[in-house]
């Protein structure tokens, strides 16, 4: 009897967990210590939405369990907005903290752009792109990643962790992205 109340309460009272983002696609590749990512995602939320969650990185630990201390940062000399993240992973018993700080270039709602300054990142470079695109009353993440970085990811199982790590993760991260930009304008 308590198992029907139960049932009951979990099919007509309560609203069934939705799980709207969705990850599209997924691509990791390794050639002599670069590292290249290219992933699609779709979000429930708006365009300007989404691009606000991914343009400000104070929201980065927000989304990403990874990521344990990002913020903006003060315009360069050329007057370009400034980043930092420093992040945190493990691949197997290999465990390591890496920072990246650098400067962004966009063009509002439609692309953006973070480049990681080599003298004071643990990358010799760390270039990536997000492209925006309205589909299907949702917002298209379009996110490209090519990076060396200057610390060591063990070769031949590296590639296949740090992919299925980003497959896992990251639809709780892209979960909790949606979750966020869902909130921007609603306050």
């Amino acid at each position: 009897m308590i198992r029907l109340c139960a049932l009951f309460l979990m099919t007509t009272v309560l609203p069934p967990a939705v799980q709207a983002a969705e990850i599209l696609s997924v691509e990791v590749d390794h050639t002599k210590g670069n590292y290249t990512m290219t992933s699609e995602v779709w979000i429930d939320a708006t365009i300007e939405q989404v691009y606000e969650v991914y343009r400000h990185w104070d929201y980065s630990t927000k989304f990403s369990s990874a990521i344990v201390e990002a913020r903006d940062l003060e315009p360069d000399e050329q007057g370009r907005a400034g980043f930092y993240i420093r992040h945190k992973g493990c691949v197997l018993f290999f465990c390591r903290s890496f920072e990246r700080q650098g400067y962004v270039e966009f063009d509002p709602n439609t692309l953006l752009f973070a480049f990681a300054d080599p003298d004071v990142s643990d990358f010799h470079f760390s270039n990536e792109r997000w492209q925006f695109v309205t589909r299907d009353g949702g917002t298209v993440v379009i996110y490209h990643l090519a990076m060396r970085p200057k610390f060591w990811i063990p070769p031949g199982i590296g590639p296949f962790l740090i992919k299925r790590k980003l497959k896992n993760k990251g639809g709780d991260a892209i979960d909790r992205i949606e979750l966020i930009a869902q909130g921007i304008g609603n306050e």
